[in-house]
């Protein structure tokens, strides 16, 4: 389920790249706040072309095996202009042959940006879109691309998105989920299935729940995602 403020917040960032797309040859000073704000500065000496296809759904995502074939490292240059070392980095073996570079970046670019939009709003909502999935790519854009957002990678990855979870990947401590839906249900099991905690939230307010060293099983619906709360060692 896609969380109510990441939807509002995909709403407010189209609107203001039309804004800023919609200012004539020389932006004033707002057009170039918003369009930095949306778009980022890309860090290439010129604009590059970008490919007709590229978009956050089909562009590629973190670096992995595919069957696509992927571009050498010595053709990943833009239509004008140089990468920087980073961007270079992190375009290596993510841009299928026959796409432009630039579109893929621009893809790297723009989690950025949504990050940087989240964590200016709510930085728990941040951290719970990536530990949900909303914000894909995270990972080798803040590594590459927007290292200032290290913190909310880290933190993500000590979080629980909805589902359920077992064994070796549950971490005992307490977690919260700072902003459920109003069917917000979990449950922790043990060994042979035993019950050993559960619970729900019915009004949207943020709930907490600790994860005993025994449990074997943490499941939850409509909570949207679990933070660690404070040190979990």
């Amino acid at each position: 389920m896609r969380h109510p403020f990441l939807a509002g917040a995909a709403v407010a960032l189209a609107t203001a790249v039309l804004a800023a797309c919609g200012s004539s040859g020389g932006q004033d000073d707002r057009g170039k706040e918003a369009a930095a704000a949306v778009g980022g500065t890309p860090s290439v000496t010129a604009a590059a072309s970008p490919a007709p296809s590229a978009s956050p759904t089909t562009a590629p995502g973190p670096r992995g095996p595919s069957s696509t074939p992927k571009a050498p490292a010595g053709e990943l240059t833009p239509a004008t202009g140089t990468f920087t070392k980073k961007q270079k980095e992190y375009l290596t073996d993510r841009v299928p042959k026959g796409m432009d570079p630039a579109a893929v970046l621009q893809t790297g670019q723009e989690t950025c940006d949504r990050l940087r939009y989240l964590v200016k709003a709510d930085r728990d909502i941040a951290v719970a879109a990536i530990v949900s999935g909303e914000v894909t790519g995270a990972e080798p854009a803040v590594t590459h691309l927007c290292p200032r957002h290290q913190d909310l990678v880290d933190e993500a990855a000590l979080g629980y998105a909805d589902g359920t979870h077992t064994g070796t990947k549950l971490r005992a401590g307490r977690y919260r989920a700072p902003s459920p839906t109003d069917a917000c249900s979990w449950q922790l099991t043990g060994a042979k299935g035993k019950e050993l905690a559960s619970g729900s939230s019915g009004a949207g307010e943020p709930v907490t729940v600790t994860v005993p060293a025994s449990a074997r099983t943490f499941t939850s619906t409509g909570c949207y995602a679990w933070l660690p709360q404070g040190d979990n060692g």
